[in-house]
């Protein structure tokens, strides 16, 4: 039309003839340039907008009305790992496989709706965070993701670790830098034990000074040396009073720490404390226990020689002469046993009490142990007569006050003591020798009768060294086998031997046969008796071993002394059976001669350890009886086979009316208790017609044969 090329549409109806061919057409042609022109700019457009969605650098893709893919730019390709031609009307939901649904959910919400729906959610699949934003169009959904993993990871841990803080128990406080040296508002963070700990909330204290918590009581100096580290942007540590919200002060242990905050300088302070007010406490216990006595509170033993080693320095401001008193209540272990332990530590109480009233403030009263006290008198002038006479002045006022009755819970108590007293000065003293002296001293003073008081003298140590020296050699013999055991035998009433008593001898490379009574005094108060005590046990038991293997001596018993603190030691039972299992001999024929001041004290164990030995069928004999301290109606609880009447009632039994009578009354108690009788120390005929005439029909003594040598021993039981 006019040379302009155009667009037609036609549309018509064909005839055709028989051979189905057309022969005619009839038809309408319509215009439709426009329209094929609008079709070709809207396929350019589309082309074009293709191009351009491609090109975008966030990833990108459109949703039918389904939930598929109509189209995904290569970055949405890239973050979900897919290619388009994987991805192009596959349903989202199924290709990025979400858990719980929750993208079907928001697809859809957004699908039904007209407002752009923004969500997050975790893709397993895919290990990642994604962000969505959904903007409904005509054709379906227009959707943005965006990997937001990093910002989530970020939130998380900022979120766990504000959770963490919260939930510390120690005590956290952040400020704004410089503001704890400020009066201004400061505090911008408190975790939930601040408030915990504090009483206050968490909003009463944002905005506020730390100072707030400051009281009467918080060490300025601690706060300086703070406020000096803060200034010089350091850490700082330190243990600060302060004060909860009701008044109560408690005492917090603070670090304090600077933050730069992303290189930007200091930002804040962060504070971490933790109450120290109950371990504080602990520690003050603790220390306390360390250097001063439970029951008295007088210093102890390690305070005791800290003061004195201070007073024997060369660095001490006052070179004076001082002098060291030890003090000893004299019959104590009586007072305990008769009156309970209780009465004797209300005593203990007392006498620290009187002991304090009787010296100057500078002076130190100590309690090593037991009723063992010690008083240090410092600076007592530089003359020596001079200082001793205040000593001595300063011991007869305690030694009078400690003499004043007491009343001990309602029992009156009459005590004495005994103390001893050394000088000592800056010159060559030590603390070791010092000790010993005064030591030394007191024992003196008890060896003088009690109730005394005693200075240290140089005699003193002789004899302390001739002690030492003793017991060196005690020990020396115990290694070289030096001991050995004589026996005595004891005879029935027809003078047939029934046993022995075993009797320690000592044979010295120097002096000779050693008896006992001039050492086991001294074994007893070193500790060696339990050696020596063990030693006798297992010979005895082993000659018994050796006497069972023939017929004439497989009946006799020996007989062993045991002294009280073998007999008071925790394994003595264990340590008797040990003997008898090692040497297998029958138990019976081992008798145990216990001395009678044993039931003294402790007679529920005394008869609990008896009981298990006479249970094991060892035969139980108590030696010296009549010359102890035990009460008559103590012998009915005793588990006993045998009392020995002793030597000193036996020898004057002929001429002395009282020890006569003391014979016949212990062989009539023992009659009467059921228990066998013998008496020792018979040396002559008469003597012991008397006490067969009364009943007592088994005897020991030199009459019938003196101790001897089991060589010697095994000679004389062939004359019998």
């Amino acid at each position: 039309s006019r040379g302009r090329r155009i667009w037609v549409r036609l549309t018509g109806q064909a005839q055709c003839n028989r051979d189905g061919h057309v022969v005619a057409m009839h038809g309408v042609l319509q215009d439709v340039t426009q329209s094929v022109h609008a079709q070709q700019a809207s396929v350019a457009v589309t082309l074009r907008l293709g191009s351009t969605l491609a090109s975008i650098g966030e990833a990108f893709a459109t949703l039918d009305p389904q939930g598929c893919f109509t189209f995904i730019n290569p970055a949405c390709q890239i973050l979900i790992n897919s290619t388009g031609r994987q991805l192009l009307g596959q349903s989202i939901w199924l290709i990025l496989d979400q858990a719980g649904g929750r993208l079907h959910k928001e697809i859809m919400a957004a699908l039904a709706g007209d407002d752009v729906v923004v969500f997050e959610a975790f893709f397993p699949r895919l290990g990642v965070w994604l962000e969505m934003r959904a903007h409904p169009f005509d054709e379906g959904l227009a959707l943005y993701l965006r990997d937001v993993s990093d910002r989530r990871q970020s939130q998380e841990q900022l979120l766990l670790l504000q959770t963490c803080i919260s939930r510390m128990n120690d005590i956290v406080l952040i400020t704004e830098a410089g503001s704890l040296n400020e009066p201004g508002p400061c505090i911008v963070f408190v975790n939930d034990a601040f408030e915990r700990n504090t009483g206050y909330r968490r909003e009463e204290v944002l905005g506020q000074s730390p100072r707030m918590l400051q009281g009467p009581l918080t060490q300025r100096n601690e706060l300086d040396r703070i406020r000096l580290a803060l200034e010089n942007a350091q850490p700082v540590r330190a243990e600060l009073v302060n004060y909860r919200k009701n008044g109560q002060r408690f005492l917090l242990e603070l670090e304090i720490m600077p933050v730069d905050s992303l290189g930007r300088g200091l930002t804040h302070w962060i504070a971490v404390g933790r109450d120290i007010t109950d371990r504080k406490a602990a520690d003050d216990e603790i220390e306390h226990l360390a250097f001063y006595d439970a029951l008295t509170q007088l210093p102890n033993r390690q305070l005791l020689l800290s003061r004195l080693r201070h007073a024997l320095s060369q660095e001490h401001a006052h070179p004076h002469i001082g002098a060291l008193m030890f003090i000893d209540l004299d019959y104590f272990k009586l007072l305990n046993d008769t009156m309970g332990h209780s009465k004797g530590d209300l005593l203990l109480k007392r006498v620290a009490a009187r002991l304090l009233s009787c010296v100057r403030q500078g002076d130190t009263v100590a309690r090593l142990g037991g009723d063992e006290f010690v008083v240090m008198l410092e600076d007592l002038g530089n003359q020596p007569e001079t200082a001793k006479a205040v000593a001595r002045t300063v011991g007869e006022a305690i030694r009078a006050s400690l003499s004043e009755p007491y009343n001990l819970g309602g029992h009156a108590h009459h005590g004495t003591c005994s103390i001893g007293i050394t000088a000592f000065s800056q010159h060559d003293d030590s603390i070791e020798d010092l000790l010993k002296q005064a030591d030394l001293a007191m024992y003196q003073a008890k060896a003088a009768g009690r109730d005394g008081l005693c200075f240290f003298d140089p005699g003193m140590q002789a004899h302390a060294t001739t002690q030492a020296a003793l017991s060196v050699d005690l020990r020396q013999g115990l290694r070289d086998q030096e001991f050995l055991l004589h026996y005595q035998p004891q005879v029935g009433p027809v003078g047939a031997m029934v046993g022995v008593e075993a009797l320690l001898r000592w044979r010295h490379p120097q002096r000779g046969i050693v008896m006992p009574d001039e050492f086991i005094a001294h074994a007893e108060e070193s500790g060696l008796i339990m050696s020596l005590g063990q030693w006798v046990l297992e010979t005895a038991c082993n000659q018994l071993a050796l006497w069972a293997l023939r017929p004439e001596t497989a009946s006799l018993s020996i007989a062993v002394n045991v002294s009280i603190r073998q007999f008071r030691h925790p394994e003595f039972v264990e340590l008797v059976m040990h003997a008898i299992k090692t040497s297998g001999i029958q138990a019976r024929h081992l008798k145990l001669e216990l001395t009678e001041t044993l039931l003294a004290s402790g007679l529920e164990v005394t008869i609990a350890k008896m009981g298990m030995l006479k249970e094991a069928g060892v035969t139980l004999s108590i030696d010296d009886f009549g010359i102890g301290y035990s009460a008559l109606s103590n012998l009915k609880h005793l588990p006993i086979d045998q009392l020995k009447i002793d030597r000193s009632f036996v020898k004057d039994v002929l001429t002395d009316a009282n020890d006569a009578a003391i014979a016949r009354t212990i062989i009539g108690l023992a009659q009467s208790l059921g228990l066998g009788v013998i008496a020792e120390g018979v040396e002559t005929d008469a003597q012991r017609d008397f006490l067969a005439n009364h009943g007592c029909h088994c005897y020991q003594g030199y009459l019938f044969c003196k101790p001897l040598p089991i060589e010697e021993l095994e000679v004389f039981m062939e004359t019998l």
